[in-house]
């Protein structure tokens, strides 16, 4: 009986002393999380404020102001304030953590370029940099310049605008022709009428044809109805 009794003594002894250790980590674990939690602060909100106001608004929560010394144009807000934060308002952190912020250049005066003379391409990438809005780009075609070059700009340089019109020469056309059949015609009325849209002709030779008068085409290349472009070479064989 005395031996039973000091069993059940001694488990009663482990059960409380359990009972004491998990109440000790519950509370640990409790005390623990509040400690942290404690230490956790919302980021204020430090869009449009002066340096000094971001600085002033960090500080209340115990948290540092880092400022990026590179700034950003922007249209809405004023040169100086903070444009932008990091981490983000709202955002839970830890106190002494620093938020970094970048700051406005204020909205940015643009001036059109001079671009007449320029490439399409050159003059596309400078109005990229220069955060200049292209509104249009209308064409020509014209011998006159150079294809692919601005011939005219709207508004013209110098203008204060945050948009601009291009005037582009293109390239002309190369013109497409049906070679005609010329077997039969007069060689000097068909080479002239040839060269005059920019054909480049040849005689291939002159040959006696019997019944031919002197001066016919009887050979030509290429031959009728072949598909032929402005400024390619057309031989003709003559009579004699």
């Amino acid at each position: 009986m005395a031996f039973t009794t000091r069993v059940w003594s001694a488990g009663k002894f482990f059960i409380v002393l359990g009972a004491l250790l998990a109440t000790y980590l519950v509370a640990a674990g409790v005390s623990i999380r509040l400690a942290l939690r404690a230490r956790e602060v919302p980021v204020p909100d430090l869009v449009n404020r002066s340096p000094n106001e971001a600085a002033a608004l960090t500080a209340q929560q115990g948290l540092g102001l880092r400022v990026d010394e590179s700034r950003r144009p922007d249209p809405n807000i004023e040169e100086g304030r903070v444009l932008a934060q990091e981490p983000p308002a709202g955002l839970t952190t830890r106190r002494q953590r620093s938020v970094k912020v970048w700051l406005s250049a204020g909205p940015r005066a643009t001036s059109i370029p001079l671009l007449t003379g320029e490439t399409e391409r050159a003059s596309l990438a400078r109005l990229l940099r220069e955060a200049v809005t292209i509104s249009g780009i209308a064409e020509i075609r014209s011998p006159d310049y150079v294809p692919d070059v601005v011939v005219a700009q709207d508004p013209l340089p110098t203008a204060a605008s945050a948009a601009v019109t291009l005037l582009v020469n293109r390239a002309q056309q190369a013109t497409s022709f049906v070679m005609p059949d010329l077997i039969g015609v007069d060689a000097a009325r068909a080479t002239a009428i040839l060269r005059e849209h920019g054909f480049r002709v040849t005689a291939a030779g002159s040959t006696p044809y019997p019944g031919v008068a002197a001066g016919i085409v009887v050979r030509q290349s290429p031959p009728g109805g072949f598909q032929i472009e402005a400024g390619e070479p057309v031989s003709l064989e003559v009579s004699r």
